[in-house]
């Protein structure tokens, strides 16, 4: 497969940042997209909403359908895996890209912080999969990606922020898991940085103006997601991707255009979590 016009994506959180570069990316190609995020009006501290998003996937070529949804809520996650079947007739993607991230060691993570990651991250993946699953079991080559990292019980993921790794692990072990389980039905996959990424995570909690300059933009990750999803379903499944060895994989191995900063030497981006 080379191209993923008239498929259907389903993106969680993807009114800004790497799920958004992912809607771009397939969108490209003349794609479906269906933007599930919770942010309609515009945030005083966080770019864009379901209906820019929207805006810039029409423009790109893609058709979007904007649905406000909080991935916590079954009846919200239902109600646009609905919409989204009414509109374009199914579900082939799935990407799991909402996260909730705290970088807090044990004492200084209060339980409602704790909560909000776990119910988004872990449950919110298990969630919208299994509601998406009927509809991606009928699909044309269905794939689910996790913007999760690859499992590493080495205590160093772990110790300076136990909550976090936690959650986005669950995502992981959701990959591990289905991946087996769906087999020859439906792909399951995770796709991490290697470096950090441009995005307002990033800008507000992990480091400012000095983190960004030193990253990778999301496009990165919006075009090794594309060439996941264009891989055979049957036997592209149960992998923990980097997107940079992505890339490679497809022969693109000059990267210097998803620099924040072009002239940065390579080594000296911030390499990311967990690699």
């Amino acid at each position: 497969m080379t191209t993923l016009a008239g498929k259907t994506l389903f993106i969680t959180g993807g009114s800004r940042g790497i799920g958004l570069s992912i809607a771009v990316a397939a969108a490209r190609d003349g794609a479906n997209v269906v933007i599930a995020a919770k942010t309609a009006e515009p945030h005083p501290k966080l770019p864009g909403t379901i209906f820019t998003a929207a805006a810039e996937i029409e423009a790109a070529g893609g058709q979007a359908l904007p649905v406000q949804a909080d991935i916590r809520f079954e009846d919200q996650v239902q109600a646009a895996v609905d919409a989204a079947v009414a509109r374009f007739g199914g579900i082939d993607i799935l990407i799991n890209n909402a996260s909730a991230i705290s970088l807090t060691p044990t004492l200084a993570t209060d339980m409602k912080r704790y909560d909000l990651m776990h119910h988004i991250n872990t449950r919110g993946t298990f969630l919208t999969t299994k509601v998406c699953l009927p509809h991606l079991l009928k699909g044309s080559n269905p794939h689910v990606l996790n913007l999760s990292p690859p499992l590493n019980m080495e205590a160093r993921w772990f110790s300076p922020h136990v909550a976090y790794t936690m959650a986005k692990f669950g995502m992981s072990m959701c990959v591990l898991g289905m991946a087996d389980e769906f087999a020859g039905k439906v792909a399951f996959n995770g796709l991490w940085p290697r470096t950090t990424i441009a995005t307002a995570a990033v800008q507000n909690l992990l480091g400012g103006d000095m983190v960004v300059s030193h990253s990778r933009t999301p496009d990165i990750m919006g075009d090794a997601a594309r060439f996941i999803l264009l891989r055979d379903h049957t036997t592209c499944t149960g992998n923990f991707f980097i997107d940079e060895e992505v890339l490679a994989a497809e022969g693109v191995t000059d990267l210097s255009g998803y620099k924040v900063s072009p002239d940065l030497p390579d080594e000296q981006l911030q390499p990311d979590f967990f690699v």
